[in-house]
């Protein structure tokens, strides 16, 4: 049956896509050896640098974020290599089994899941390991299923403090183009992306950020690998080009993307996203529910994980705010299956698309018959007029 209006894709992901990605991706299909083509890949390579804040090598693979997982690690270790590996939540976990599949060793830090990764173990771990078993560290800097954001400038200054060799990885599948993040100055080896969240496409790319000392290890690296290796793409790419059959029609949306992204300003970015998770965390307290999150320092402005009241089912709430109010939200991962949603807030997304997800939330509460308190959205919204008020007045007296 016909819904009439916009549906509400308010999940963390995949997010909404905008119109003018959607109208780049539907030019004619061009020839990927011609002469053409190299502008569009260049174009992609280099921006991407920009929104890694990188000056160094960009890979992009057609593929979901889990093959950048694997490339990073194939391309970097050998098999039976140590990995250091954080369990801040569902992806975290899974990138270890993936590590685990592959024929390496995933040392696991756990966490209760209700927080990012902790600097502090991870330079205990490392300061432990006097004979450099530990090959690399991996850390999911946002945890999509449990919004938390760990703390790269603080693992890295952990790293640093032990003086251990390892590498750095870091998953910014749910963070980039959302949540400030800097490869080069955080000393991040390997970064892990993917199309279909903060850059505003629909899945299919995935992206490698990697660094000198990441490109020296894999000279020695003997992990199996074709599709995945870097030195395969390293002479094509410098020439816009790749050495398979890359994803033509989502790189023309790419590189309208990253010509958004620079249009509105990456700091302007990360503000609006700061500013819709604090709107929404506001709402969640004033309905009496608990962000799953208990470590402000680790909030993620890219979505809020809501915990529901014992005995009340959050794949039960889902189900009937989608039913009425045509609204999908997050499910419950794993161990948190049934007990949370998820709210995405990121991408293409304003103040106005907040309120009406926010709206939808409280309205589904109550049709659910979820014990709370009304004037969630209202709280949002007084915050959103304010924040408003002030951005206008700090643009007046520049």
């Amino acid at each position: 049956m016909h819904a009439p209006g916009r549906h509400f894709l308010q999940i963390p992901g995949p997010t909404n896509v905008p119109d003018r990605v959607l109208r780049a991706m539907d030019y004619p299909t061009m020839d990927h050896r011609g002469p053409g083509f190299a502008e569009v890949g260049l174009k992609c390579l280099d921006g991407m640098k920009s929104i890694f804040k990188t000056d160094k090598t960009v890979v992009i693979y057609p593929a979901s974020g889990t093959g950048a997982w694997e490339a990073a690690l194939v391309n970097t270790l050998s098999p039976g290599d140590k990995v250091l590996m954080c369990e801040t939540g569902h992806f975290a976990s899974l990138w270890s089994k993936l590590a685990k599949r592959l024929g390496l060793e995933p040392v696991l830090i756990e966490t209760d899941w209700r927080r990012g990764a902790i600097p502090e173990a991870i330079g205990e771990a490392l300061d432990a390991d006097k004979a450099h078993d530990i090959k690399a560290v991996c850390v999911v800097h946002n945890e999509t299923s449990t919004g938390s954001t760990s703390r790269m400038g603080d693992v890295r200054a952990a790293m640093n403090a032990t003086g251990h060799p390892a590498l750095l990885m870091a998953d910014t599948i749910s963070s980039l183009a959302s949540i400030d993040f800097r490869h080069d100055e955080w000393g991040v080896d390997v970064t892990v992306a993917g199309s279909q969240k903060g850059l505003m496409l629909p899945p299919g790319l995935s992206f490698n950020a990697v660094s000198d000392k990441a490109l020296e290890a894999a000279k020695t690296s003997k992990m199996q690998k074709s599709y995945w290796a870097w030195d395969e793409m390293a002479g094509p790419n410098q020439t816009g080009y790749f050495p398979y059959t890359p994803a033509t029609n989502l790189l023309y949306g790419l590189a309208e993307a990253i010509d958004m992204l620079h249009e509105e300003g990456l700091d302007n970015v990360f503000a609006r996203h700061k500013r819709h998770s604090e709107a929404t965390r506001r709402a969640v307290q004033a309905w009496g529910l608990e962000v799953l999150c208990n470590e402000p320092k680790d909030y993620s402005h890219a979505l809020t994980a809501v915990m529901l009241p014992e005995g009340h089912n959050a794949d039960e709430f889902r189900a009937t705010t989608l039913k009425h109010f045509n609204m999908s939200l997050g499910n419950g991962l794993s161990r948190l299956a049934g007990k949370v949603f998820r709210i995405g807030h990121l991408g293409d997304f304003n103040d106005l698309m907040l309120m009406g997800t926010l709206s939808g939330v409280e309205m589904g509460l109550g049709v659910a018959d979820v014990p709370h308190q009304i004037g969630g959205a209202q709280r949002a919204m007084e915050y959103l007029k304010t924040a408003a008020t002030e951005e206008s007045s700090s643009v007046a007296a520049e």
